[in-house]
């Protein structure tokens, strides 16, 4: 024990030295992180003593060992590189056995040793342990006051970098996906759409409110590819992509937009899986969404009323007369290939197709919607 007592200035200064001969990381600190290095070899050398004092007292290693240096350690310190710490101390003080030890029980202190850096070992996994539960409730709850706060379209100053602690890198194309948790417990549900997203190249925020998950993906060259091979694993039922947008601060419009297809996607239950929340105008303006009441008026009647030539009204009179082109024709006095032509001009213009039963039920919508909103405005 004299000779243990008299070495332990010796050996810590012997262990911070091979630290700093073998161990990259170690030299690549700043020096207020070496410092609290060395104090816990320090702590270290002078907790085994004791205990090799007496061994029947087990000491709390995770205080003695480890108390001495701040909880932000642990984000500058790996696991890995704590281990090859007690190692590199471990290495130093065997080597020492000669000088430490009495005549005849070198290898009684080099057993000491290695038994009680086994211990040093295991405290210092759960000192990491806890810190990773603690860290990734943490992290839950900052993420789940992120997607809330884009839905709720209060995105302030500090969204950026509570993103980016999350690990969000920033993106120009941002969509929000809503679908329903599947069976199991939330963070498994969680942690497997993360991991699916991340091996497809995408960042992902997600919130889980009761049996919705809202997802925000970034980062990829295409998002909505990503939310299609990411609907497997959500729950049964529906999954809606909102439109793409430009970025984290706009993904309030992009969540909004999907989270009024999820209410209204039951009117049609032929709705792929997943489907965009733009494909569902009509039934969200059914359900009494206002923006899909703005789009469908400027995206289609607006557009169409602009237009030179009696394209409105062409679309409008082949939609009401059965989709039939030679009733529009002779209820227009003009050929059945006017008519036609016509008609593609109004797909290229809006987008959506009259002669296809779906799109054309949009259009039917928004040409509705179109006139009662004229009317109303008094045109």
């Amino acid at each position: 024990m004299q000779r243990l007592r008299k070495g332990t200035g010796a050996l810590s200064t012997a262990a911070l030295q091979r630290m700093d001969e073998r161990l990259p990381w170690y030299r690549a600190m700043d020096p207020e992180d070496r410092s609290w290095v060395g104090l816990i070899a320090q702590a270290g050398i002078a907790a085994f003593i004791a205990w090799y004092k007496d061994p029947e007292h087990r000491p709390g290693i995770t205080a003695d060992v480890f108390g001495t240096a701040p909880r932000e350690l642990t984000r500058s310190i790996s696991l890995q590189q704590t281990l090859e710490m007690v190692r590199t101390v471990v290495d130093v003080v065997e080597d020492r056995v000669g000088e430490l030890a009495a005549p005849g029980t070198e290898q009684e202190l080099r057993e000491s040793v290695l038994r009680y850096s086994r211990d040093v070992a295991f405290a210092a996994a759960e000192i990491y342990a806890r810190a990773a539960e603690a860290r990734g409730a943490w992290d839950a709850r900052l993420e789940a006051l992120v997607v809330d706060a884009l839905i709720r379209d209060e995105a302030g100053d500090a969204l950026h970098s509570q993103a980016a602690a999350l690990g969000w890198q920033g993106s120009d194309q941002v969509v929000v996906v809503v679908g329903t948790a599947a069976d199991g417990h939330s963070t498994d549900i969680v942690d497997d759409l993360r991991r699916t997203a991340s091996r497809l190249g995408a960042d992902a925020l997600i919130g889980v409110q009761g049996e919705r998950i809202v997802t925000v993906l970034g980062r990829s060259e295409d998002p909505l590819a990503v939310a299609r091979d990411l609907a497997p694993r959500f729950g049964p039922g529906p999954v809606v992509t909102g439109p793409v947008v430009t970025g984290l601060v706009e993904a309030g419009s992009s969540a909004r937009a999907a989270l009024a297809g999820m209410s209204s996607v039951r009117a049609w239950p032929g709705a792929p899986r997943p489907v965009c929340a733009d494909e569902l105008l009509p039934e969200r303006l059914l359900d009494g969404d206002g923006g899909a009441r703005s789009d469908l008026i400027e995206r289609a009647f607006r557009r169409l009323a602009d237009e030179d030539g009696p394209l409105l009204e062409t679309a409008a009179t082949y939609l009401e007369l059965g989709r039939s082109v030679e009733a529009a024709a002779r209820a227009l006095f003009i050929h059945p290939n006017t008519v036609r032509y016509r008609l593609n001009r109004v797909t290229s213009i809006t987008g959506w197709d009259p002669t296809d039963p779906r799109e054309g039920f949009v259009l039917q919508i928004a040409i509705a919607v179109g006139r009662l909103a004229s009317r109303t405005s008094g045109a």
